[in-house]
C-alpha cells in the first residue's frame, strides 16, 4: 500500500489533541507521511498593524506540535512555517510537493478567523484535493 501524502494546516491548534487524533485516525487507515504547514499568521492587534509579526509564535506552535506527532509514531515528512494567509501558505506547500489530502484544523466557530474566510471549503476548491476539516481547541502552552 502507497503511503498517502498528507498537508496538514493548522497554527494555534497545531498541538491540539483533536488534531493528533484526526492523524492517528487516517494513519489507521493506511500508511501516512504529514507535512505541517503553520502559517505565521498573527493574533489580536498585530492582524491589522504588522501581517508578519505571526513568526516566533508560529514557530513554537509547529517544534511542538512536531514533537507531538513524532511522539505518537506518525512519520512527519516535514514542518514549515508558511505565509501568513492560509490559504496562499497551502497554495505554496502544494506548489512545492505533491500531496494526496489536506487536513485543516481549525478553532471552533464563532472565534476562528479561518472559518469565518470558509478555509476548509475554499482550500478544496483551489487544490481539488479531498479535505478533511478538524475543529480542534486551542493548544496552552504548560508552564515549567
Amino acid at each position: 500500500m502507497d503511503t498517502a501524502r498528507v498537508l496538514v494546516v493548522a497554527n494555534r491548534t497545531a498541538e491540539s489533541p483533536e488534531l493528533l487524533h484526526t492523524l492517528e485516525e487516517r494513519a489507521a487507515e493506511g500508511p501516512i507521511s504529514v507535512t505541517l504547514v503553520v502559517p505565521a499568521t498573527p493574533h489580536g492587534l498585530a492582524w491589522a498593524t504588522d501581517m508578519h509579526s505571526g513568526g516566533p509564535e508560529a514557530e513554537a506552535h509547529l517544534n511542538r506540535a512536531l514533537a507531538g506527532m513524532r511522539s505518537a509514531g506518525l512519520e512527519v515528512a516535514d514542518g514549515r512555517l508558511g505565509d501568513p494567509d492560509p490559504l496562499a501558505a497551502v497554495e505554496d506547500a502544494v506548489n512545492l510537493g505533491g500531496f494526496d489530502e489536506i487536513v485543516v484544523s481549525t478553532l471552533p466557530g464563532g472565534i476562528s478567523r479561518w472559518l469565518k474566510l470558509d478555509l476548509p471549503s475554499r482550500v478544496a476548491r483551489v487544490t481539488g484535493l479531498p479535505v478533511r476539516h478538524v475543529i480542534a481547541s486551542e493548544a496552552r502552552a504548560s508552564v515549567g
